[in-house]
């Protein structure tokens, strides 16, 4: 799978780069806390990487500048393992924004320093590893932003702030007495007030699929017991039993209206398509005007048929509006 590139620079704590290279970042141990033990896969994984050898930082520049000249896959692959440990150590520092699968926070990280490899210009003298902490940190933020939430939730510059500072800023005022408002931490994070609000609001409740049970021992779904904002059963029951009958008695009407009344119920009022007043003032070799007349009275004559056979149409249609075609041209 292709990864589109990334290049932003995160606003969060840089990592302690200039030590990395130097000692082994993530120990193993026996201890059942370590977050290594708490997840066997990841263990395993930890095992495999401490294998790779580090490298020092003439070692590192003399294979970025080969991979850079010749393009040497070689190079760029001991460059990569080398490393692969400053993306653990890199993805811990996220852990509590991602609290499903540690894992995934590292294959993310693991692309971010692929494309360090492949961005790196060690011309400019630049450690690599400082370089690489950026890249690996803008896959990781990238994926946590993405997949946190069923609708993305840091889209833009303002939100991706909110998501890693809102939290801290409103421990921080509370630490020093203040009450975190809306407000206050809009003007200490320079955002929109409005940005705050949403923000907490999405941090602050879990999406739930619709299709989830509603308890653990239910069949029922989340989603039957949603309101519906449409018509209930009895009004669109009783609607189309209304309509049926205003049909058939538009059928009765039809036999006692001439021919050019008729003519403009079926072909300008009663469809989707109506004929203008000039075509059926053609058809008639009348003007344009006794058609239009004709018209009028015909919707007089319709009103009071109506309302003599059906008194209740004028209950059932308060408040919504019927729609009949009635174009001059």
């Amino acid at each position: 799978m292709v990864k589109n590139e990334v290049e932003i620079e995160p606003e969060v704590k840089e990592p302690q780069v200039e030590q990395m290279q130097e000692q082994q970042l993530v120990s193993i141990s026996d201890d059942e806390n370590l977050p290594a033990l708490s997840n066997p896969a990841l263990h395993r994984y930890l095992q495999e990487i401490s294998q790779y050898e580090l490298l020092s930082r003439e070692e590192t520049d003399e294979l970025a500048i080969r991979f850079r000249e010749t393009g040497d896959q070689d190079a760029a692959y001991r460059l990569v393992s080398s490393n692969l440990r400053l993306v653990v150590k890199v993805a811990m520092d996220f852990q509590k924004y991602w609290m499903q699968n540690f894992m995934d926070l590292i294959q993310e990280g693991n692309v971010g320093l692929v494309q360090a490899t492949k961005k790196f210009d060690p011309y400019r003298g630049v450690k690599f590893s400082y370089y690489a902490a950026y890249w690996i940190r803008a896959y990781v933020l990238k994926f946590i932003m993405d997949n946190w939430r069923l609708v993305k939730i840091g889209t833009t510059q303002a939100q991706r702030k909110l998501f890693f500072s809102l939290n801290k800023e409103k421990k921080l005022l509370e630490a020093q007495g203040f009450q975190p408002e809306p407000k206050l931490l809009a003007e200490r994070l320079n955002v929109k007030e409005k940005e705050v609000v949403e923000m907490g609001q999405r941090m602050d409740n879990w999406d739930v699929s619709l299709e989830s049970p509603l308890r653990s021992d239910s069949d029922d779904e989340q989603k039957n017991f949603i309101p519906s904002r449409g018509p209930n059963i009895e009004s669109t029951v009783a609607g189309k039993e209304i309509k049926l009958k205003l049909a058939e008695l538009l059928e009765v009407l039809k036999d006692k209206l001439n021919d050019k009344e008729r003519m403009i119920l079926e072909k300008r009022l009663l469809t989707d398509e109506p004929l203008t007043l000039q075509n059926i003032a053609d058809k008639f070799a009348i003007s344009r005007e006794r058609v239009r007349q004709i018209e009028v009275n015909l919707l007089k004559k319709m009103k009071k048929y109506l309302e003599a056979e059906m008194p209740d149409i004028v209950d059932f249609f308060d408040g919504e509006k019927i729609v009949i075609n009635s174009k001059d041209d």
